[in-house]
């Protein structure tokens, strides 16, 4: 007769292949980091840095990023080089010159022309996707005698694209992107954003699960998506929204997301979204330092208030 830890041992043994069904052995390395995470070292705006202090006249090594960076970003029209050189090209010309000096006027930096520290500095911040200098019908209008001392920095889209009169509730849902925090603090925090629009126009926004229907779409991705907006990985642009009544928003899913973060790696989700919502109703860039619509975001900031150029461009576009 067997002893018992004998039948012991044979039990577990004869259970073995019931426990593997269950709970099958994990091929994957915890200590060997996935390709995602290698994606996230990428730095895409980092070869700014090493460009620094490049002037008019010179030819170095990585000067056609530059040209791609403000071509990307609106102060070089696309294929603006008629010659075959273009934006592949490393010297430094007229083209990129002006450039520089539309991009150190928008956010103003001393028009130098050349990329000096405080220019790459700026150029360096994480920002939205989507380009500052498109459409330039709200900039630099007088608001007449109520407000004397108000000049308008806002800006909208090409033809002012707006939604139409007679839609003024608008729906959103969540689109089945990368999963990179918690739905429910995403629909807390987006919520949250939504509603401070909501206090200043006449659109009341409501959360829908069917988001095919949805007016407004919102989704966390990687890279090439879908849209020929291509995200570029950890520390460039965070995210891009389109003008009415296209209705999509997109979060960059490299980006280190969190709800009121605490440290200048993680970017605050709701600050994101209530300036991409900005775009969905309507409204380009703000070249206002304190405007929700100002293109760049450095991490950990947490900036979800609208600022009166915000309510002055939202209320001029739909003549509220």
């Amino acid at each position: 007769m067997a002893s018992k830890p004998t039948l012991i041992l044979i039990r577990a043994w004869a259970l073995l292949p019931l426990i593997l069904f269950l709970f099958p052995l994990s091929t994957e390395s915890r200590s060997t980091p996935t390709d995602h995470q290698h994606h996230h070292h990428h730095q895409p705006f980092e070869f700014i840095k090493k460009l620094e202090g490049c002037h008019k006249g010179e030819t170095v090594k990585g000067l056609h990023q530059l040209k791609q960076y403000l071509e990307k970003f609106g102060y070089l029209p696309h294929h603006s080089n008629t010659t075959t050189k273009g934006t592949d090209d490393d010297s430094f010309d007229d083209l990129l010159e002006s450039a520089i000096k539309s991009y150190q006027h928008y956010f103003h930096l001393n028009t130098t022309g050349e990329l000096d520290p405080a220019t790459s500095k700026q150029m360096m911040i994480p920002r939205c996707g989507v380009a500052d200098v498109n459409g330039k019908s709200g900039k630099g209008r007088n608001l007449g005698s109520t407000h004397l001392h108000a000049v308008s920095r806002y800006t909208f889209f090409p033809n002012s694209p707006r939604w139409p009169s007679s839609k003024t509730h608008l729906t959103y849902g969540f689109l089945q992107g990368v999963q990179v925090i918690g739905i429910k603090s995403l629909r807390s925090a987006c919520a949250s954003a939504f509603s401070k629009w909501r206090a200043v126009t006449h659109f009341t926004f409501q959360e829908t699960q069917n988001v095919d229907s949805a007016d407004i779409k919102i989704g966390f991705f990687s890279g090439s998506h879908g849209d020929n907006s291509d995200f570029d990985g950890r520390g460039g642009t965070l995210a891009h929204a389109y003008a009415p009544t296209l209705g999509l928003f997109h979060f960059d899913a490299d980006e280190r997301w969190a709800i009121n973060p605490s440290t200048t790696e993680f970017f605050d989700v709701e600050s994101v979204a209530v300036h991409e919502i900005g775009h969905l109703l309507g409204l380009h860039h703000s070249d206002d330092p304190n405007a929700i619509m100002f293109p760049s975001i450095p991490g950990g900031q947490k900036k979800a208030t609208l600022g009166a150029d915000d309510i002055r461009g939202i209320r001029a576009l739909y003549n509220l």
